[in-house]
C-alpha cells in the first residue's frame, strides 16, 4: 500500500526560481498523472517548481497512486511540488488567480491538467521567452485523433514574427482575432510538418490567444492584472485564459512557439457550466471605461 503523500507547505514553496508550473485540476486523476509524467521527463530547466490545486468532488486527483508516484518522481528529480485544495469552487479565473499567488518565480507555466508535454518542450519555451522578451509564449495543443484531418484553409493564418513580438490590441472585430483558427484539431501540427525545421530550431508566430500551455513572464502578467478580474465574474464562466492573454498582449506582446510539444489528451471536459465568456465581460468593461 502506498504511503501518505506529503502536500508540502506554501511558505516553504515560495522561493525565487526560474520557473513554476501551475496546474488546476478537478476530477481527473488519470489525466493529471499523464500531465505530471510529462513534466517529470523535462530536461534543461533544473529545479522548476510545480503547484497542483485540486477542486475534485471527492478525493483530490493527486491522491491517486499513479499521480502520487509522479509527484514523488518530480521531487526525486529535484523539483519542489506543492499540493493544495481550493474549495469551495469560485470559477476558473479565481482558481488561476489562487495558483498564481503561490509562486514567486520569474516565469509561470499555466498548464492544463489534460496536456502531455514531450521532452524538451519546457526548455524550448523558456528559451523562447528569454530571447523574445515579451509577456508570454505558448504551445498550442495538438489533438492527435485529427492527425489525418488536414485543413489547409486554416494555414493562411500562420504568420511568423520577424523579431521581438510587439504589443497588439486584439479584439473580436479585428482580422487578428481569426489567428486562433490555426490551433484546433491538428492544424498546427500540419503547419509544422510543412516547414520542416531542422532539429533544435523553433519559430515565433503571431497569435490572438493560446489555450492549455502558456508560459508567462510573471511580473508582466501581474502588471496586466493577472486573473484579478475573477471577482467581477459569475462562477460559471470560461475564457479566463483569453481575457488574461489579451491584456498581456496589449501591454507586452506575446507569441506562439512552433514546434509545439503539447498534446491534448482529448478527455471530456470537466467544465460543463459555461454561461459566460470571461473575456467578453472584461472587454466590455474596458470599452465602457474609454
Amino acid at each position: 500500500m502506498t504511503r501518505p503523500l506529503d502536500p508540502g507547505a506554501p511558505e516553504q514553496f515560495r522561493h525565487p526560481r526560474r520557473v513554476d508550473v501551475l496546474i488546476p485540476t478537478r476530477n481527473r486523476p488519470a489525466e493529471l498523472a499523464v500531465t505530471l509524467s510529462g513534466l517529470a521527463a523535462q530536461e534543461g530547466v533544473p529545479g522548476f517548481g510545480v503547484v497542483v490545486s485540486d477542486q475534485s468532488d471527492g478525493d483530490p486527483a493527486y491522491a491517486h497512486p499513479a499521480a502520487a508516484t509522479m509527484v514523488r518522481a518530480l521531487r526525486h528529480r529535484g523539483h519542489p511540488v506543492l499540493l493544495t485544495r481550493r474549495l469551495p469552487r469560485r470559477g476558473l479565473a479565481e482558481h488561476r488567480s489562487y495558483l498564481l499567488a503561490q509562486s514567486t518565480a520569474h516565469a509561470v507555466l499555466c498548464l492544463d491538467d489534460d496536456v502531455w508535454l514531450e521532452p524538451g518542450s519546457l526548455s524550448r519555451l523558456v528559451g523562447a521567452l528569454d530571447e523574445l522578451g515579451c509577456g508570454f509564449v505558448g504551445n498550442a495543443v495538438h489533438g492527435l485523433s485529427y492527425a489525418d484531418d488536414v485543413r489547409p484553409d486554416t494555414h493562411r493564418h500562420y504568420e511568423e514574427w520577424a523579431g521581438r513580438p510587439e504589443p497588439e490590441r486584439i479584439r473580436p472585430d479585428t482580422p487578428e482575432w481569426h489567428r486562433a483558427s490555426i490551433h484546433p484539431a491538428a492544424n498546427l501540427l500540419h503547419v509544422t510538418e510543412k516547414l520542416a525545421l531542422p532539429a533544435g530550431a523553433w519559430r515565433a508566430y503571431k497569435i490572438s490567444w493560446i489555450g492549455g500551455c502558456v508560459l508567462y513572464d510573471r511580473a508582466k502578467l501581474v502588471d496586466a492584472g493577472g486573473f484579478d478580474f475573477w471577482e467581477r465574474l459569475p462562477e460559471r464562466h470560461q475564457g479566463e485564459d483569453v481575457a488574461a492573454q489579451l491584456a498581456v498582449l496589449e501591454r507586452h506582446g506575446g507569441a506562439g512557439v512552433l514546434p509545439s510539444g503539447a498534446y491534448h489528451l482529448e478527455s471530456p471536459t470537466t467544465v460543463t457550466e459555461r454561461d459566460v465568456e470571461a473575456w467578453e465581460v472584461v472587454l466590455n468593461e474596458s470599452n465602457a471605461e474609454v
